[in-house]
């Protein structure tokens, strides 16, 4: 269902090292980094991905991404959604992920209230 969840953190060294502990007994480990307000992608190689990043505002933006099969449901994941109430602007379509050989229908918060 997830590609990846996507969230920011008041201390991005601290998160970052509590999260690798953690999760170590699941396989989890550093995929990829960039500047810490870019962040860090966890994740067991090949499967959803768990990424931190350096925020200043609170609550900080939380960001989702759920896999798709093809680009038709992409889009189709869009059209629900706006007419849903989801702003335009809020949602976006990613190109293929192709080291998970799928999509990512990315939304990032804060979302409608409903």
């Amino acid at each position: 269902m997830f590609d990846h969840v996507k969230f920011g953190v008041s201390d991005y060294a601290a998160s970052k090292a509590f999260f690798l502990k953690a999760l170590e007994p699941l396989g989890v480990a550093v995929v990829s980094e960039g500047p810490m307000t870019y962040g860090v992608e966890l994740s067991p190689r090949g499967k959803a991905s768990l990424c931190l990043y350096q925020a200043e505002e609170k609550p900080a933006h939380l960001h989702l991404a759920f896999t798709a099969e093809n680009r038709l449901q992409v889009e189709a994941f869009y059209r629900a959604a706006h007419r849903s109430g989801l702003p335009p602007t809020r949602g976006l379509i990613l190109p293929l992920r192709p080291e998970r050989d799928a999509v990512a229908c990315d939304l990032q918060t804060p979302l409608p209230s409903f």
